[in-house]
């Protein structure tokens, strides 16, 4: 598949850059941000207002190769049964600061695997949090389901409990594929766990799929597609496996040998787009996809469309707290993460306070240029106007940052009287071009390629 020769020339099949699912990245948050500082955010909270709320599980039976998530393995449920525990005790403690009235607009129970937990851990912790921080009437609470690690009983427990929303990670249907990224899950029991599912009125089912995998090919995404669209998902991730092995050591075991070149990279996420497309899927960001009837497709269609740690979003509430190992939590004051390791976040809860190790307190240009990369990542679009009223700037200072941004890429960006334009030939440059904007070093990180 012949390629724009510009993307070439501007470096995309060079560069390695942020997936700007925050700004500032993750690397750049210090030990200056604690646990005061997270508890007094959560404090400010409005009364009666709404908030996202997100729960990490580390935990998985196999640690799949590809993952560079920070997750665990175990093999018997004596540690699970503990984290829960102390998950119920952060959740005592986020009571303590919680002001009244407060509501859920979206929960989300991520890892890790969280369906591993039994039932009766599920129904426990469900109930805990419902009785500290209510859904929302028009809440959503969804759950990442591993379809190898997931059986009736559990699905009736989070069914009972209000999952109204699951996801099921595919990553790739080809056995090969499977097999070289240490994750077999066949088509088969995908389809059996989609539809069993759905039997229990869960309505919205989103799904994730990998491109860039070792071994793969244009033939073989297809087909991985193809079988991923009859089970027909409202939305999907088409996400780019990103290749670290100098920082998850388990993709050592993955055959870099086999890995797709850049070039290569880009015709399979073309290759599955123009799939996507054709089944009728509106194209969300850089790489999700939604039925136009999807809240995603919505909002993106109304100009609301967010992006946060888990990718694109419809919710709008302004602050995300993140709860167990290693969560990052968002507010409008700055960004705060518990402690990465499951034994000093233990430690922490059960002395009584929050495990926040580091964070970023936003300051100067911080949230002007969050916005505007946000923008990028959503809408390619970034208005002048906008900008103007919701920040404290001047029209001569967006120009500058704009005009600076635009001088390294040429025609492949638009700016005018109306803002700062990533026409569609140049959306493959997107994560490039956000750089553009983002003033932290960026040689603190070893990113992902940006294709």
């Amino acid at each position: 598949m012949a390629h724009d020769p510009q993307l070439a020339q501007l470096g995309l099949f060079d560069a390695r850059v942020p997936r700007y699912t925050s700004y500032p990245t993750a690397p750049h948050f210090g030990p200056e941000i604690g646990p005061a500082d997270f508890a007094s955010w959560i404090e400010a909270v409005p009364e009666h207002s709404a908030v996202s709320l997100y729960i990490h599980v580390p935990f998985c039976r196999r640690l799949c190769w590809f993952c560079a998530c920070r997750t665990q393995g175990t093999t018997s449920d004596e540690p699970v049964v503990a984290y829960v525990e102390t998950l119920k005790a952060e959740l005592d403690l986020l009571r303590r600061h919680l002001p009244r009235g407060v509501r859920l607009s979206r929960l989300h129970w991520g890892g890790g695997t969280p369906t591993l937990l039994s039932p009766d851990l599920m129904r426990g912790l469900a109930d805990r949090i419902f009785d500290i921080v209510p859904l929302a009437s028009d809440g959503e609470f969804s759950v990442e389901i591993d379809p190898n690690e997931i059986d009736d009983a559990r699905l009736d427990a989070l069914a009972a409990s209000g999952m109204n929303r699951a996801s099921i990670g595919v990553q790739d249907f080809d056995p090969m594929i499977q097999k070289a990224i240490g994750r077999e899950q066949s088509y088969q029991l995908t389809r059996d766990v989609a539809e069993r599912i759905r039997a229990r009125g869960v309505a919205s089912l989103n799904a994730d799929i990998l491109y860039g995998l070792p071994f793969q090919t244009g033939p073989r995404i297809s087909d991985s597609v193809q079988k991923l669209l009859t089970l027909s998902p409202d939305r999907v991730a088409l996400y780019g496996y990103a290749h670290v092995p100098w920082m998850s050591r388990r993709q050592q075991m993955i055959p870099s040998h086999a890995m797709p070149t850049p070039e290569e990279r880009l015709s399979l996420f073309e290759t599955a787009r123009e799939l996507f497309l054709w089944d009728g899927y509106v194209e969300v960001g850089i790489d999700h996809f939604a039925k136009p009837e999807d809240g995603m497709a919505k909002a993106l269609k109304a100009g609301k469309l967010r992006r946060n740690f888990q990718g694109y979003t419809d919710d709008t509430a302004p602050a995300l707290i993140g709860l167990g190992a290693s969560s990052i939590s968002r507010f409008p004051q700055g960004f705060a993460q518990n402690a990465s390791a499951t034994a000093a976040h233990t430690k922490a809860i059960r002395e009584g306070r929050f495990s926040t190790h580091k964070g970023h307190r936003f300051a100067g240009e911080d949230l002007l240029r969050a916005r505007i990369i946000e923008a990028l990542m959503c809408d390619f679009f970034v208005s002048r106007s906008e900008l103007l009223r919701d920040f404290d700037v001047t029209p001569a200072r967006i120009e500058v940052l704009f005009q600076r941004a635009a001088a390294d890429f040429g025609e492949m960006v638009k700016v005018s009287d109306e803002g700062f334009l990533i026409p569609e030939r140049a959306r493959p440059l997107t994560r490039m071009i956000a750089r553009a904007f983002d003033a932290y070093d960026s040689a603190k990180a070893k990113h992902s390629s940006a294709i």
